[in-house]
């Protein structure tokens, strides 16, 4: 028995059975064989009635788009396969983005402050031989995922939405005037369908039609209980050169029954990877150095596994009318991001006017929604970002190259200060930070950035140049945009929202939406 079984042994429920499954199923994605799912059909036919004007599938992050738009009055059901219930463990964000749930009417101030688990400053960025770097109020809170769920689940009813439990969703036909949505016994008619169902989704896969993800981000951890000290945070660590041609980062967050830890890495889905089991014994070879501390001192709480595929065509466009796919599900989440809270929390005011509009202007066919995630250049060049942080199954790179490149880009983020640096740790990527900081990077450590070019090959970094130059453009022409708002409103619906589309993919694909 490896250390992995002996400590998840311990745990109540089969975890050590979770974390198999889950290995069992990243292998079949880097063998390629996973079959591909045929759930969505078309019909020419119209519906003869349609009750709903949403279904979505998936309640976990579905509910805050359910919530929103049933308070808005639609008729709003959710499909849950499961107990609509938050688990155990935080959601760390920041304070800036949870106000979203205030200014949409989801929860007052008192929810808010009630949803709130933890809280902590500063938080820590640091590599091998460089001054660590310390910022505040990123990713310090930790919500309560069991607490803001069951008060937005309790609001959609309140409201007059549907919730079906235990119902796993089944099959979708388009029909010309709505969407049968089979799910368990039930059958539901709704003008729009929107999946939430992560990831893994059956409806997401059948778009995709096999395709392989262009790079994984594998993770494993614990919450325990033991450690001497903890008041701050771990953003972005790294204390090991390259090893099984993995970097290894860490994170760590203070939780409230103890302190979460997590390994995570960078890779493509070649099927030499390592599974998630043998990261987890790395993981608990290496926590005693990363947090000073014998593992024989700790009383493990729960344990935390998982592996984020993400690809270079997104956000993933459907080729049905009437379904809309929202967070991991459309792959709109960065690479080098584990998305889900945090990127669906950013959108969310995004989406659910954006949403709203559709339904009103009936702009619900495969080209109109298909604007509700749009092309962000912002994101798109993030892509350099994760294959500067990999290697290749057979590349041979200098063992510290990755932290030392690192090193010295957040050591130049640190001193052109927070406007270049608290954005980036957010996820959002700016033309004019991104800019200064690759100058002052490639003035004061030449040496660091010109590995970079073989290290990530030509291909990339060409994508990566129309990217940054697009990013610059829709930097340019969200202000002009804007401008132009008074001029909406004398344009019919149907292109006011377009031009409001337009507008959103300006803003969030050059990061002004950032606050």
């Amino acid at each position: 028995m490896n250390l992995t079984a002996e400590i998840l042994s311990q745990l109540p429920g089969d975890v050590l059975g979770g974390l198999r499954r889950a290995d069992s199923l990243w292998e079949a994605i880097k063998d390629n064989t996973l079959p591909i799912p045929a759930v969505v059909k078309e019909s020419q036919l119209p519906l003869e009635t349609v009750d709903l004007d949403i279904v979505i599938c998936g309640g976990t992050l579905g509910i805050l788009i359910a919530a929103t738009l049933q308070m808005q009055g639609y008729r709003v059901a959710v499909i849950e396969r499961g107990i609509l219930r938050g688990r155990d463990q935080e959601w760390n964000i920041s304070r800036k983005e949870l106000e979203t749930f205030v200014e949409l009417g989801l929860l007052s101030e008192t929810e808010l402050e009630s949803a709130i688990a933890t809280q902590y400053n500063p938080a820590r960025i640091a590599f091998p031989n460089t001054p660590d770097i310390w910022v505040r109020d990123i990713l310090n809170i930790g919500v309560d995922p069991v607490f803001l769920l069951e008060t937005l689940k309790l609001k959609f009813l309140a409201a007059g939405g549907q919730l079906l439990e235990q119902t796993p969703f089944g099959a979708a036909i388009v029909h010309t005037n709505g969407v049968r949505v089979e799910a368990g016994e039930k059958v539901l008619n709704t003008r729009l369908l929107i999946d939430a169902m992560g990831h893994f989704s059956p409806i997401a896969q059948q778009a995709r039609q096999g395709q392989k993800p262009d790079g994984v981000c594998l993770v494993v951890g614990s919450c325990a209980q033991g450690f001497p000290e903890n008041e701050t945070g771990d953003l972005f660590v790294s204390f090991t050169p390259m090893q099984h041609q993995c970097q290894y980062f860490w994170e760590a967050f203070p939780a409230r029954d103890g302190r979460t830890t997590y390994l995570f890495t960078y890779m493509d889905a070649q099927p030499e990877r390592p599974s998630l089991e043998f990261l987890f014994e790395e993981y608990l070879r290496l926590l005693p150095h990363y947090q000073n501390i014998e593992l024989s001192q700790l009383q493990f709480q729960r344990a935390l596994f998982g592996f984020f595929p993400s690809y270079k065509q997104s956000p993933l466009r459907t080729p049905w009318n009437r379904i809309l796919l929202v967070g991991d599900s459309s792959g709109s989440q960065s690479p080098v991001s584990f998305g889900g809270f945090g990127a669906i929390v950013r959108h969310l005011k995004r989406l659910t006017t954006g949403i709203h509009e559709a339904l009103q202007s009936d702009a619900i066919s495969q080209n109109a929604l298909a604007l509700l995630q749009p092309y962000q250049p912002n994101i798109a060049a993030t892509w350099m970002f994760q294959r500067a942080m990999s290697a290749g199954i057979d590349q041979k790179l200098n063992p510290d190259q990755i932290n030392q490149l690192l090193a010295g880009v957040f050591q130049s983020m640190a001193q052109l200060g927070d406007d270049v640096l608290r954005p980036f740790l957010q996820d959002v990527v700016q033309f004019s930070g991104l800019s200064k900081t690759l100058l002052k990077t490639a003035i004061t450590n030449p040496a660091i950035v010109l590995p970079v070019i073989p290290h990530v090959g030509l291909e990339t970094l060409l994508a990566w140049m129309v990217h940054y130059l697009t990013l610059g453009g829709y930097t340019a022409l969200y202000p002009l945009g804007k401008m132009m708002m008074p001029l909406e409103k004398m344009l019919p619906p149907i292109q006011q929202y377009y031009y409001q589309r337009l507008l959103d993919a300006w803003r969030y694909g050059s990061g002004a939406d950032y606050r």
